[in-house]
């Protein structure tokens, strides 16, 4: 009797999700091949295998499992703070009393590769073109990012959120961005969007357009409250600590104000930083949605993406996994698949001149220059610029504007 292949698997869709846990596996590899060294000799930036998951498991008590906020302090917002706990308690459940920092890496990186498996699965079901699908199954973020921090959470929030104000369920929509902004803040930039497009969408009585955004507005906050309120309420000093930090801190080594300070252009201070970045990204997302207003009236959504793309620049801080913010975005508006290919590129490059330049200092090799760091930040921040032109004036893809 011979073996054959089941005939009633659609291998299409299958190969698309064998692709995604090879992709997953490549991210453990990437981050877990320097477990056996206990991070000597620099090799968490030579190798790149640096992630945040393994100081947190000493440095803010998961291993004790004491609860963020009310027993120790956590710098993420509430929702990430809660994931960080959840998936700390699996670890020492699964491992008991010999858990430790890598076990809790492994945890971390299977619930990300879980949350990019729900992203993978929300954009099947919403039909989007095979090419694009094949880039997040494959996505060379993924493997840099997986096992690096938290972001995935708020990531596939804000795809759900883009999805539901595809389908238009704004209401549900907002409800989506808001809970993503209880777990990392960038979602929020899609409210106003969401909002925008219930007042002149479309032709509806001005009652019911009105009455539409303070339902989405009610759904957001709402969302967004159900989190933090609790937490804020009990714990104000340690819930509070986020907005702080993101206020007082001077930024990170590829953020544009960094780069153009310590390569001599322009010098300025915290403060400066904090008003600069505030009123480009004001000015920058003004133009964004006057440019677009008559193309994109309809669907004002998709300009998520180019509202993020921009707020990544014109922000104090750009650490290296904010690309994993931008990404499955770009799959799903870029106009053309090319440019994003190029922001790859420069994430890729950004990736290991940031952490070589930390190799540097600690006198590893290989080693950057501030100068590689800005020549691989700026070719990402063209790319970034290009799609962010390509945004406004192209139209969205195709398989966008289909309603499921």
């Amino acid at each position: 009797m011979g073996w054959a292949l089941p005939r009633d698997v659609n291998w299409r869709v299958a190969s698309l999700w064998i692709a995604l846990v090879f992709t997953i596996g490549a991210g453990w590899l990437f981050k877990g091949h320097c477990l056996p060294g206990g991070w000597t000799d620099a090799e968490q930036y030579t190798t790149g295998c640096y992630n945040d998951v393994m100081p947190f498991w000493h440095g803010r008590e998961v291993a004790e499992g004491k609860i963020p906020y009310f027993q120790t302090r956590m710098e993420y917002p509430v929702l990430t703070g809660a994931q960080i706990w959840v998936e700390g308690a699996t670890t020492r459940l699964l491992f008991g009393h010999r858990a430790r920092d890598g076990h809790f890496l492994g945890v971390v990186t299977i619930a990300n590769g879980l949350l990019a498996a729900l992203v993978l699965w929300l954009l099947l079901r919403a039909g989007m073109d095979e090419n694009r699908l094949w880039g997040w199954a494959l996505a060379p973020p993924l493997i840099l990012y997986v096992g690096h921090n938290w972001d995935m959470a708020a990531a596939a929030l804000a795809v759900a959120a883009l999805l539901l104000a595809r389908e238009g369920r704004l209401v549900p929509a907002a409800a989506a961005a808001g809970l993503g902004t209880a777990a990392k803040l960038f979602p929020v930039l899609a409210l106003p969007l969401i909002g925008l497009g219930a007042l002149f969408g479309d032709a509806r009585p001005w009652r019911e357009r009105l009455l539409r955004a303070a339902a989405l507005s009610a759904a957001a906050i709402g969302a967004w409250g159900l989190v933090n309120l609790p937490v804020a309420w009990f714990a104000p000093e340690n819930w509070s600590e986020f907005y702080r930090f993101s206020q007082e801190r001077q930024g990170t080594a590829a953020a544009s104000w960094e780069i153009f300070s310590n390569m001599g252009w322009w010098f300025t201070w915290i403060e400066d930083r904090n008003r600069y970045a505030a009123i480009a990204f004001v000015l920058g997302t003004t133009l964004i949605v006057a440019l677009s207003w008559r193309q994109h009236r309809t669907h004002l959504w998709v300009l998520f993406t180019p509202v993020l793309a921009w707020f990544m620049l014109t922000n104090k801080v750009y650490s290296p996994q904010f690309d994993l913010w931008l990404y499955p975005l770009l799959l799903m508006t870029a106009p053309r698949l090319w440019p994003v290919g190029l922001f790859v590129l420069g994430d890729l490059g950004t990736y290991f001149a940031e952490f070589w330049w930390f190799a540097g200092m600690e006198h590893g090799w290989p080693a950057t220059s501030y100068i590689h760091i800005a020549l691989a930040a700026g070719f990402r921040a063209v790319a970034m610029l290009w799609i962010i032109g390509e945004c406004v004036l192209r139209d969205p893809p195709e398989w966008l504007l289909r309603r499921g």
